[in-house]
């Protein structure tokens, strides 16, 4: 018989909620890779599967897993370990509001200490009522169960309902969610915003904190916010306070951007071991 290590000795855990991306530098792989790369002992409940189509643009391909499979795996994984070994959950793409639905109630059921929401709203495989109905469903079910929201800038826009042209904006912005959701709120600016600097607004307990790092190219990279807000969730569940985790995963974001990946897409990917080769500690 195997002896199970004392909960003592078990590492944190941090399970994502969250879609496949085939070509791994998005989605449920870069989460994994991200909580491997910083400590924690990840875990997955699959709500999609999407794939890049390289006969059409490189547009999303997007299969949803049945709702039941996913209550499945999330009955699974809380089975095995108790909540106080299992008190972080990162939440990351899910695609239609029935996904949302069974989600939400399993967050409900089980009340973590922390909820991580990396709100996802749009998928270009949907169509667009079917987009703006999901869109409606994560934020009325998912949102108020957030300890801690990380919108890009898009997202912050339209969670907060306000233009997003300048730091001051995006300040203001991140605020506004912070008040309506009770939530920390990391919100993206990266390379939308003129300037030099990548550029995120924290709004949390602790204050407002604008966290900055020298812009590395003038595009998007693919992961960077899966990784953001699995990098906070990974802090968390080691014992971090918002704001500490947020600026380590500001850190940990940059320097996967600095060492990103590139292939046959139109767009690099994040490399989650990016700290790893700069000779930084995780």
């Amino acid at each position: 018989m195997t002896d199970h290590l004392s909960q003592t000795a078990r590492p944190p855990m941090a399970l994502t909620i969250a879609g496949s991306e085939a070509t791994g530098g998005a989605g449920a792989q870069a989460d994994l890779k991200t909580f491997q790369e910083l400590g924690s002992f990840g875990i997955i409940a699959l709500t999609c599967i999407v794939s890049f189509d390289p006969k059409d643009s490189w547009n999303h391909r997007f299969v949803p897993v049945e709702p039941q499979v996913i209550a499945d795996q999330i009955e699974a994984v809380f089975g095995d370990y108790d909540a106080d070994a299992l008190d972080t959950v990162k939440l990351g793409m899910m695609g239609s509001p029935a996904t949302i639905s069974t989600v939400g109630q399993a967050i409900r059921e089980r009340r973590p200490r922390h909820v991580v929401l990396d709100p996802v709203l749009i998928c270009k495989g949907q169509e667009p009522g079917h987009a703006l109905d999901t869109d409606n469903a994560l934020k009325t079910e998912l949102l108020p169960q957030a300890t801690f929201v990380t919108p890009n800038h898009f997202e912050t826009e339209q969670l907060s309902g306000m233009a997003v042209r300048s730091l001051e904006d995006l300040t203001a912005a991140a605020q506004e969610i912070h008040r309506i959701s009770g939530a920390a709120v990391l919100a993206k600016g990266g390379v939308r915003l003129e300037g030099p600097e990548a550029v995120d607004v924290f709004v949390g307990e602790d204050g407002t904190e604008v966290l900055r790092a020298p812009k590395i190219g003038e595009h998007a990279v693919s992961g960077a916010g899966c990784s953001l807000a699995a990098a906070v969730a990974a802090k968390l569940s080691q014992g971090a306070t918002p704001l500490e985790a947020a600026r380590r995963a500001k850190e940990f974001v940059t320097a996967g951007i600095r060492q990103r990946v590139a292939g046959g897409t139109p767009f690099d990917a994040l490399w989650q071991g990016g700290l790893r080769r700069s000779g930084a500690s995780a």
